[in-house]
């Protein structure tokens, strides 16, 4: 057992819909954990299923009980930074920012500055420790080059509160994306299964093996025969979900570096993918719901496209 102080002791039953399962999978959509956090917490002793230990690849069987005891966050390394950083909303328990383009999330490893975490950090004054060290306050990411709203916590329990709601698939997270190619229908909805590429790890594909994902779409504007501005709807929230879908129906994001196309992108530096709205039940009751605005390249982009 880790010698570590406890913070908070969780216990959760598999249910029938969890049956087979990977404990560390189930966990992460539970807890507010990555799998590898996950995986430490089992190294260390902290989890136990029925009372004994077992590895990440446990198969769950309704019925389990799973005990899991969550170590009190190590002190922070990290260095708070003064980072431009607009905080929509702030109260005790939760933050709204809406974060800028170029700016990953938290640091990785051997890589402690210029993140959002650091710009956290300097902004407000109290971060949950639940997602670790290097992860205070993250309930949920966007990807480097993604710009919009998240919502931050500010103590563990509004973090497993926020956590839940999106393992419920009740936080509405809408998005605005720029694509390339006119889209036929005025509404859709995407329902293809996403996992990692079979040759590219670092990147994500459609694949029968992939996990299911959901994404809906509704175009807002057809861009001089060319484009496509669309407003995207999480379902599901698979990493690289909009940008993979819609590079699957053959509308990609323009300037998406990844699963976009080399040529019309307009000087485009990035995906031009925005979350511009978020919706969610505040931890203390009420709904709350946040809107921003298109940021100056998105907008800069956009113009050059209805004039293309």
């Amino acid at each position: 057992m880790s010698g570590k102080r406890i913070a908070e002791n969780l216990e959760l039953i598999g249910s029938e819909e969890d049956a087979g399962s990977r404990l560390d999978v189930f966990l992460a959509d539970r807890i507010g954990q990555t799998r590898s956090q996950v995986k430490r917490l089992l190294a260390d002793g902290l989890i136990a299923v029925n009372g004994t230990a077992v590895k990440a690849g446990y198969r769950l069987k309704p019925g389990d009980r799973i005990s899991v005891s969550i170590p009190e966050p190590e002190p922070l390394e990290l260095e708070p930074e003064n980072l431009e950083l607009e905080v929509i909303y702030q109260d005790q328990d939760l933050a709204v920012v809406n974060k800028p383009p170029g700016l990953v999330v938290h640091p990785g490893a051997g890589n402690t500055r210029h993140t959002l975490v650091n710009a956290l950090l300097y902004h407000i004054t109290d971060l949950s420790g639940i997602g670790g060290k290097l992860r205070p306050g993250i309930v949920h990411r966007l990807d480097k080059d993604t710009s919009g709203l998240m919502v931050i916590a500010k103590n563990d329990f509004v973090h497993q509160n926020l956590a839940a709601q999106l393992k419920a698939r009740t936080v509405k997270r809408h998005y605005l994306a720029l694509v390339h190619g006119i889209i036929k229908d005025d509404k859709g909805r995407i329902e293809a299964p996403i996992g990692r590429h079979p040759v590219d790890r670092k990147k994500m594909a459609v694949s029968e093996q992939g996990r299911p994902a959901v994404t809906e779409f509704e175009v807002l504007e057809q861009v001089n025969s060319k484009y496509s501005l669309v407003e995207c709807r999480l379902v599901t929230g698979r990493t690289h979900q909009i940008r993979v879908h819609l590079a699957a129906i053959n509308h990609p994001i323009v300037g998406d570096p990844e699963y976009g196309r080399k040529q019309g992108n307009l000087g485009a530096q990035r995906q031009l993918l925005h979350a511009y709205y978020l919706g969610f039940k505040h931890p203390r009751g009420e709904w709350v719901e946040y809107k921003t605005k298109l940021p100056r390249d998105f907008e800069q982009i956009l113009i050059k496209a209805r004039l293309s």
